[in-house]
């Protein structure tokens, strides 16, 4: 091979290499610089509290301010569509919930593509949604429940945190799979919902089980069943929907995505380091406290998590014909 040959084969083989070569240096360098945290909700709420818990643990460790940004707004589509056009470098992540699966078959058109805008990191944690009823409704199982609904279809009714939102899909996802006739009545929070059942307003509630839990501990209401394949550390003592004889899993979920084509080592680092994070003792605990199970999965499970909740929930919304409030 002549020495011209060589120098040109050489210099091509440095320009194919070379984008390999600048994602891995900037894979290597992350984080140089603050890192977004958007959190598609006004703050305070439990994916707010979570999610700051995480980014106080990642800036320690990482060396780099990692620092939360409400984008409340539009069923959280405001903020989801910021993080979806946000540069592909791993200095803006999205701390999506429910809305994240549930508004891409809710609303006719959104800022963001679910699967397409994103890679997933990691979901942090979980909490099931639990039915439960006001005292005076002489139901102590979900099978009673169900057959009081039956024999007098529309007088019983189910409290959620709003329309579309996963509190109210919960409650479709029961009443669809029982075959029952009870009516939906929304409220601007999940404290108001649960509210409302405690003062005998609405004969059930659908709730966060981290909303519902003091007053089920309180006995102001009565748990009948959570909506997930376990039973909960938080509630050992209620069943689960399959306990019941309907397999029901309707979770609230806090997990971690950054943009699409974000460098594969960047969101490799990540995910290690958020499980650092979760693994930490005080964490797992504030969490537990908080009602919420600890995951920190692969980001394969969650995208596998993400496909096929889009999917569970688009049949809920066709099937029980909601839209938008």
């Amino acid at each position: 091979m002549s020495l011209l040959r060589r120098q040109l084969l050489q210099l091509a083989a440095g320009v194919v290499a070379s984008p390999a070569v600048s994602l891995l240096a900037h894979a290597q360098a992350y984080p140089s610089r603050s890192v977004r945290v958007i959190v598609p909700v006004g703050p305070g709420g439990q994916n707010d509290t979570i999610v700051r818990l995480v980014a106080q643990k990642l800036s320690e460790n990482l060396g780099q301010s990692y620092y939360v940004e409400n984008q409340g707004g539009g069923s959280g589509n405001i903020g989801m569509g910021v993080a979806a056009r946000a540069p592909a470098d791993g200095y803006t992540i999205l701390a999506a919930g429910g809305n994240f699966v549930i508004n891409p078959s809710l609303y006719a058109k959104i800022p963001y593509h679910p699967v397409a805008d994103f890679t997933p990191v990691t979901m942090l944690c979980s909490s099931p949604h639990v039915l439960a009823v006001h005292p005076s409704v002489p139901a102590v199982s979900v099978k009673e429940l169900v057959a009081l609904a039956q024999a007098d279809p529309g007088k019983l009714s189910y409290a959620s945190a709003g329309r579309g939102t996963p509190a109210h899909l919960a409650g479709e996802l029961f009443r669809l799979a029982f075959g029952v006739d009870v009516t939906h009545v929304p409220f601007s929070g999940g404290g108001q919902a649960i509210t409302s059942t405690i003062g005998g307003h609405t004969s059930m509630a659908v709730s966060a089980v981290p909303t519902a839990a003091p007053y089920i501990r309180g006995g102001n209401v009565r748990a009948l069943a959570v909506m997930s394949a376990t039973r909960t550390s938080v509630l050992p003592g209620v069943p689960t929907m399959a306990e019941a004889g309907r397999p029901l899993e309707a979770d609230i979920v806090t997990g971690l995505l950054v943009r699409a084509g974000t460098p594969r080592g960047i969101v490799e680092l990540l995910h290690r380091e958020v499980v650092r994070v979760m693994a930490a003792p005080e964490i797992r605990e504030r969490l537990v406290t908080l009602g919420f199970e600890p995951i920190a999965g692969s980001p394969e499970e969650f995208a596998a998590w993400i496909r096929n909740e889009i999917a569970k929930w688009a049949n809920v919304i066709r099937d029980a014909n909601i839209t938008p409030q």
